[in-house]
This record gives structure tokens, sequence and C-alpha cells, in this order.
């Protein structure tokens, strides 16, 4: 079903959820963990229908979104009316507002300005009987009663399936400035960005390692970014009304154990530098399609989750190989393994233990969707698991919204 409006989507639950036809909400696909794909026939919903995009409100900085409205299309109205939306991610121009919403995405500035929950002001979605909670007046203060939107924020279309939302809009910074950074090893890049995210301009903090670069410099065409080796890269993105670039250098410059440095502040040698970063999930899927695993862990630990991964996965599955990447000012790491042929369940259970042996996430951004589900007690109790059925069953007591997603089987017809 492609529904266009709020009021089909009403009509569609209310008839499933008469008929028990469980339903699976679906925008652009994007999502690394089977969180859009139904598993026993299910109805899916096809939200990219939902177009409303509102004039931008410049005076509260806000504008109302539907859900079908892709992430880029959302970026480009903000500039417009001079503001941005302060998530962004690589797949802006296909990911949608919806799909953001339901996963909490997180992305590439989350370091500085918080996920996707932190940008929703207000919320409009329907519940498995086709009742529409609406609720986008969008007030920076609003404290009157549950507070619905940040509930369905990462609830994966398991409590409501979310049509449009009002969103918080930020000032668009005048001047910008990309460096990408060669250090002698991970350690020495860990610490530099765990120095520099307190840079009041940095935005984002990439880190990744060399067998990456050489991966997107073969895929993407692309010449090496900078004169010999480097044990880990960093790309730094700095942002405000002055031009941040002397206070790159300058940090380029202070930094310990840094092999090599470029600095860009024109817009087409900053997307250049980007490449480097964003051409990595594509250059990887050209290997093969990958085990993805997409995990926080404290930054304390980031180091020796980079340096043991690769030996806990050929331990599990020898010849496999471990590409990683990650946000390294939050401590989220997404670890793609290749090579790993029908061990890839048990390297994935490896892995994601050991994760939550250091005190670590499951799911830093994506959430945990089809694919995580049994893990998920290694990072969440049982009385935390129980209030999610509870929550679950209150909102969806036929159990339609989604029952492969989150949760372990939860049937049509039970709570």
């Amino acid at each position: 079903m492609r529904p266009a409006s709020v009021d089909e989507v009403s009509g569609v639950l209310d008839l499933c959820n008469d008929h028990g036809t469980a339903v699976v909400p679906q925008g652009g696909n994007t999502g690394l963990v089977g969180g859009s794909v139904p598993l026993a026939g299910e109805l899916v919903l096809d939200l990219r229908r939902l177009q409303r995009l509102d004039p931008v409100d410049r005076t509260d900085r806000r504008v109302v979104v539907g859900a079908g409205v892709t992430l880029g299309d959302l970026q480009r109205a903000a500039a417009d009316a001079g503001l941005r939306y302060r998530v962004d991610l690589a797949a802006r121009d296909t990911a949608t507002v919806g799909g953001t919403i339901a996963t909490n995405a997180g992305g590439l500035a989350h370091l500085r300005f918080g996920g996707t929950r932190q940008q929703v002001l207000g919320i409009e979605g329907v519940r498995a009987d086709g009742a529409v909670l609406s609720h986008l007046h969008g007030l920076a203060k609003d404290n009157t009663g549950y507070d619905v939107a940040s509930l369905l924020c990462g609830s994966e279309g398991t409590l409501a399936v979310i049509t449009a939302a009002t969103l918080t809009l930020g000032p668009r910074p005048r001047a910008a400035a990309t460096a990408l950074v060669g250090f002698a090893d991970v350690a020495a890049a860990v610490a530099a960005a765990t120095s520099w995210r307190d840079v009041h301009t940095v935005e984002a903090l990439e880190l990744f390692g060399p067998e990456a670069l050489a991966l997107v410099c073969t895929a993407e065409h692309l010449q090496r970014p900078l004169d010999g080796d480097a044990g880990a890269y960093l790309v730094v993105e700095a942002a405000g009304d002055e031009d941040p670039a002397d206070d790159l250098a300058a940090l380029v410059a202070s930094g310990a154990g840094i092999v090599g440095s470029a600095v860009a502040t024109d817009r087409a040698r900053r997307t250049a530098l980007w490449r480097y970063r964003e051409g990595l999930t594509s250059a990887i899927n050209g290997v093969e399609p990958p085990l993805k695993l997409d995990v926080t862990v404290p930054i304390g630990a980031l180091v020796g989750l980079v340096t043991d991964a690769p030996v806990l996965v050929d331990r599990v599955a020898p010849g496999a190989r471990t590409w990683w990447f990650g946000h390294v000012g939050d401590g989220n790491v997404h670890l793609n393994v290749t090579g790993s042929g029908d061990r890839a369940d048990a390297v994935a259970d490896r892995l994601l233990r050991h994760v939550a042996d250091l005190g670590g996430s499951i799911s830093a951004e994506h959430g945990i969707g089809t694919a995580k589900r049994q893990w998920l007690h290694l990072v969440r109790s049982a009385a935390e698991i129980d209030t999610f059925r509870r929550l679950k069953g209150a909102m969806d007591p036929n159990g339609v919204l989604h029952p492969h997603a989150l949760l372990p089987e939860v049937e049509p017809g039970s709570a």
C-alpha cells in the first residue's frame, strides 16, 4: 500500500487491525538491520508519498515535514530559508524523515547537535487501531504530559506509524572547513579526537583505518589523499560564523602522532575530502554484501575494540576481513565483515558479546530491527524488555505493527 495522506494511513491500519493483518512500514529502505523487511507475508506500508513540506518558520526555526520527504530535500528546504537541519547521513538523498525518526538516526553531526530525537519538537502518528496522534505545535517548551514524540522516536514502527513531524532547525554557518588527517596509529587518532571534540566549531570527527582507505580509493578511483602511509585517518569538520580554517590548521599542527594532513575551505575540495569517508559503505558493499554491525563503546574502549575485532573475527571465521569506520567523538563504530559466509551469525554473536562486555551498545544508531532481536538481552535487562512489551501491548494490543522487529515474536492476536 502507498498512502498519500494521514487519513489513508489511518484507514489502512484500522482495516488491518480489524482483520489481524500485520503491517510493516517502509521509508527509503536505507536501514541496515532489516527494519523495513517483511518476514511473514506482512502488508507493506510504503510511506514515501507522504510529501508534506510546510514553509519554513524562520522566526521559530522549525518546519513540519511528512514522513516520506527525504533528508536531502529537507536539508535543501532549510538551506533555502537560510537555516539547516542538523542531522546528516551519507544516504541523505534516499533516507526519509519518517525512517530517521523511527530509528532515531544519529549521523555525522551527532557530536555537536545530538541525534534525531533532539530535533523532534512534535509528531503525528497513527496507532494500530487507526487513531491519529497529532501534536505538531512544535513549541520549544511544552510540558503537558507524556512525551509521545520521544516515545515514537526510535520505536521502529512497533508502536505507531509516523506520518509527519515538526523539526527544529538551526542557524546556517557562514563558513566551514574540512581536514583529513593521518595518524601513526589508532590510539593517536582517538587521543586527538578526544581533545578536539571540545572545540566549539568542530562538528564531526570521522575515523577509519588504512585498509578502508585503500578500499575506497580503489572503488571510487581516488588518489590517495596524503603522502605516505598512516595507521588511522580522521576527517574533521569545523563550521562557524567566522572562517574556522585557521583554528583547524592549528589543531592539526598541535596534534601528536600526525603523519600528514590536508585542509580545505572551498566546497569542491571539502566534498572531495569527505568522499574518502562517505564512499566507504558503497566500497565495502562492492566487495560483497557484508555483515554490518553498528555499535557504541565508551571512548576509552574504542582503540581496543577496533584492534580486537579483526582478531575475534578471524578466530570464528578464518579468512574473513573486518572493515571499520565510525563517529569517534561519541564512540560509535561501524564494523563490516566480508567473507564470513555461513559463520556470519557466529561472528555477530562474538562481536556483540564483546561489545556488551566492554560496556557498549549493540546498536548505536540503526536500531534493532529484525536482525538483532536475539541479542537485545545483552544490553537490556529482563525488566526493561518486559516494559517494552507492556508498552507494545498497550498501544498495539493485537500485535499487528511490525511484529517481527525489535522484540521477540509478537504474533497478530497476541499482546
